[in-house]
This record gives structure tokens, sequence and C-alpha cells, in this order.
């Protein structure tokens, strides 16, 4: 790791990834992960990627975004997003990545809940493992990328009230500034700081807590959305999400007694809060989720992954209901964008679930998130592109020895952030966020 670079990003899931493929091969650009590169909320995201199919339905798919936002969505963000769908999913084409086809050859198109009509596109039911590692494999070609993992940021160096670089703490232990003329974040959400999640634990929110300690502008961040259907297990760790695209082909919801409570197309924050319901009602901890009845090969055709994982719990998704359970799974807030990802920090951006350009309102429409993190950081390469020759390096040295107690900084990151949602939404954060002390 040298220390400079043109270009740091922070977080190696497909936005991340997608910012840094967009800019010059002529740029010298660093991205770091906490984790294995491939450890990323979008490499597990199952259902798949909108687009706009033809023009003609540029206004439905506006409409439903902004029906399951609660019409508290960016306009002009959605628009951004639905603008920039073909040309980014021409280009994951591009990249190798293969979405599922008709036999004629015809692109094969999903629709999942609170969608009006057949727009996702989707590989099997790992469409996010598919485009993002056909991205992490592209970006691994490229002699001007270079990724390291097990590496924590630990800080944003800031200038002047321009953001020149990031401080951070290597595998060996060693804490360092590393100076750059633009920083993306791509940090992912922070479902580690719940105890029910589909995120990985070490997604913490780690962005958010150094954007309230430097007063960068945040938006919503109480704005999280708890998905539906997450397969019960008593196992600690991640949770494993039972998509969307499952009910969007016909599966129904069943309560303890077997019987069917609620439309299962409904948004998700509506089916999660009839599902909480339903379990407080007859007092258990879980739901069921049933294809019992569609065509066996087809399930386990349509949903491979899904239907080998529950198979490893003991359930068989061809022959019986699955236990299912609300859990955090997503954060429509974050750190205030507009529709090019700069923050209110010049030369700070951030893309994917860490920024908040306002595209999903209160509530996101399913599959709108990997498109939405490919479109932005697209936009946000531009933008980097564009102001980089007016842009200087840093010089100011810092003392480093006030981040050598690691776990002092991840309680204070964490107590920050918590104490933003419960300020912002004390009856969200009393329901919901129960973390580990």
């Amino acid at each position: 790791m040298k220390s400079k670079y043109d270009v740091i990003v922070v977080g190696t899931g497909a936005s991340g990834m997608f910012a840094a493929l967009s800019l010059p091969q002529s740029m010298a650009i660093l991205m770091i992960t906490k984790d294995r590169t491939e450890n990323s909320n979008s490499y597990l995201a199952q259902g798949g990627i909108c687009t706009l199919k033809e023009e003609s339905d540029f206004n439905a798919f506006f409409e439903d975004t902004l029906k399951a936002g609660k019409y508290e969505n960016s306009r002009e963000s959605v628009r951004c997003m639905i603008e920039g769908a073909p040309g980014v999913n021409a280009k994951l084409v591009s990249y190798g990545v293969e979405f599922d086809r008709k036999e004629d050859g015809e692109l094969d198109y999903t629709r999942e809940g609170a969608h009006s009509t057949y727009r996702i596109l989707h590989h099997k039911d790992v469409t996010g493992k598919e485009i993002t590692s056909k991205l992490i494999a592209a970006a691994r070609m490229r002699d001007n990328i270079e990724i390291q993992e097990y590496t924590l940021m630990m800080d944003l160096l800031i200038e002047e009230e321009h953001c020149a670089g990031i401080v951070v703490k290597e595998p060996s232990g060693e804490i360092r500034q590393v100076f750059a003329k633009s920083v993306v974040l791509a940090t992912g959400g922070m479902g580690g700081l719940f105890d029910h999640s589909t995120n990985f634990p070490h997604i913490t929110g780690d962005s958010f807590a150094l954007a309230a300690k430097h007063g960068i502008q945040l938006k919503n961040l109480n704005y999280v959305q708890i998905h539906p259907t997450v397969l019960y297990s008593k196992k600690p760790g991640r949770g494993f999400l039972i998509s969307e695209s499952v009910r969007g082909e016909g599966a129904v919801l069943l309560n303890s007694q077997g019987e069917r409570f609620v439309n299962e197309l409904l948004p998700r924050d509506v089916v999660s809060a009839k599902i909480q319901e339903e379990m407080e009602k007859t007092n258990s901890d879980y739901v069921y989720l049933s294809l019992v009845g569609k065509p066996e090969d087809w399930i386990r055709r349509r949903f491979p992954n899904i239907y080998e994982k529950c198979l490893e719990e003991g359930y068989d998704l061809c022959k019986e209901p699955i236990p299912v359970t609300p859990a955090q799974h997503y954060l429509m807030g974050g750190i205030e964008t507009n529709t090019y990802a700069e923050t209110s920090m010049d030369n700070l951006y951030a893309v994917g679930e860490t920024g908040c350009n306002g595209v999903h309102g209160a509530n996101r429409l399913a599959s709108n998130s990997l498109l939405e993190g490919l479109v932005f950081a697209e936009r946000a390469a531009g933008k980097i592109k564009e102001k980089a020759s007016g842009i200087e390096f840093g010089t100011e040295r810092i003392d480093l020895s006030q981040y050598e107690d690691e776990e002092s900084w991840r309680k204070a990151n964490q107590q920050l952030i918590m104490n933003e949602i419960k300020r912002r939404d004390e009856n969200f954060y009393d329901q919901w966020c129960h973390h580990e002390d």
C-alpha cells in the first residue's frame, strides 16, 4: 500500500467495484475492505436487478418506486436511476454477467413485491453473486486498481474542510495515513449492529459514525428496512434471506394454523409488520412460507441456492412450508448525497447502501438496491474524473496514537449510530434496535 492514490474506495461490494471500474485506467485506485473482498451484502443479493424494459414502462416503474417509498423519494434521483438502468445493465453484460434467459434466448424477467409488472433481471437466485463476482474479476484484471483485504478505515482525513484521505489499520496492526484526491465510501449499511440481520456481522456502519463525528450530513438514518422472510434458525450469525422473488413467484405466508393472513406482494414494511403482528397473536417466533403445490423441478431450478440452504436446515422447500421471521435487511437512509453521490464534504462520495440520495424514500422497492448502487457509482466516477485535475494532495500529519484502542473506537461508533437512530425515531429504536453492548 502506497501513501498516495488518486482515489480510495472503501468497500468492495457492487457499487464500490463499479465506481472503480468506471474511473479512467490512468488513475491509481486503492480499494480496501475490512473482511474478504467477496464478503459484501451485494454479493448476497438473491432476487435480481430492476431494469427499464421499454420506455412505455417508465411511468409505472417510477410510480411503483414512489409508492413503495411512501412518496418520500427524491423524484430527481428516481428519474436518474430509471434512466440509467439500461446502460448499467448493458455494461454488466459486457463484464460477463449472465442473466437468465428463456428457451428462445429472450431475457427472463421476474416480478417481486410491489412491482406492477415483470421487469427484474436475475441469475437463478444468486444475482448479487453473479454481478459482484464478475465485477471483482474485472477489477483484479486492472493494473491501476489495488485491493487490500482485512484493512480497516478508522477515520477520514480532513484538511481545510475537504476530505484528503483516510486513516487505515492494516492486517499487521499498523495504523497509517493514506492520502487521496477523492474518497468513495461504499461500506454498505449497518446490519452488524443488530441481533437479527441478513448482513455480514462486520458491516457495522463505520461510515455513518465517521460522518456524525465530522459533521457530514446524514439523512433518514432511522429508515431501516426489515425483511419479512428470513429463514428462522437458532444458530448465531447472519440470517439466511428467503428472497422476495419466492413470494413474487407464488409462495404464500401461513400462520401456525396453516391459514394465509396477508397479501404476500405488499411492500416489505407492510408484510413485516403483519408477520410480527401474527407472531405476537399466536405467541410464536416465526410464521411459514409455502411453495407446496408448485412443480418440484421448477422450484429446484428457479431457487437452487435457497432450496439447498433449506435442505441443510432440515426443510424440503418442495414438500413443506419453511419457518421464516423478519430481520434487519437494508438501510434506506445514510450519508446524504446529491445525484452524483457527492456528500456535504468536498471530495467525499458515498454510494450504494452507504449513500442516501433519496431514491428509496421511506421503504425500498425490491431489486432497486443493486440498480441504484451501480447507477450512482457510475455518476460518482464521472464527477471524480471531472474534478480530479483541480485537486491537490493533502499533507497534514496527525497523531495516530488516538486510534490504538480499536475496541473503544468500535463501541463509540456504535453508540453514535444508535443515538442518532433513537433521536430520529424512538418507536423504531424500541421495536427493532436490540443490539449487543
